[in-house]
């Protein structure tokens, strides 16, 4: 993977700072989240895959955002209790941050300029968009909000240690 995108920090929910190089040499499925929006059940279908494929090198991580129709309001606590109690989600979670415009976190201007939208766009369009970063060369696959997280195990499997 690119140094730039190991070297850009993020916060877990419990204030621990981490670096993607952190995860380095493992597939990462990085997601922008809400959690009251019309996607938020995907949470269930990400934490499957993060059950199924995270010893053979996946890791899965939800950056929670409040920039799609004020579907993040909580708190990172509040963020938190709702995964797990609702979702089960046992895969990393960041601090809240932003996708798009000004204010828009380090990595997520990095994963638009390495894959972006429909027709060029670097914008992101709403919660759930999903970008899948093969541990080998850096390469970035983005996915559409609609996407369900099943769908990308053909595209995952290829990126896992055997």
């Amino acid at each position: 993977m690119a140094d730039s995108l190991l070297d850009i920090p993020c916060i877990t929910l419990t204030g621990e700072h981490k670096v993607l190089g952190d995860f380095a040499g493992k597939a990462l499925l990085l997601v922008n989240t809400a959690s009251q929006c019309g996607f938020t059940p995907q949470y269930k279908g990400l934490e499957q895959l993060w059950q199924a494929y995270r010893e053979q090198g996946l890791v899965v991580v939800g950056f929670p955002c409040n920039q799609f129709g004020k579907q993040e309001p909580g708190e990172a606590r509040e963020i938190a209790a709702f995964c797990e109690a609702r979702f089960g989600v046992s895969f990393p979670l960041m601090r809240k941050v932003e996708v798009n415009g000004p204010g828009a976190h380090p990595l997520f201007v990095e994963l638009k300029k390495r894959a972006p939208g429909l027709l060029g766009t670097q914008k992101i369009k709403w919660n759930f968009t999903k970008f899948l970063v093969d541990p080998a060369s850096g390469e970035v696959t983005r996915f559409a909000p609609a996407t369900k997280p099943e769908a990308l195990k053909a595209a995952i499997e290829p990126l896992l240690r055997r």
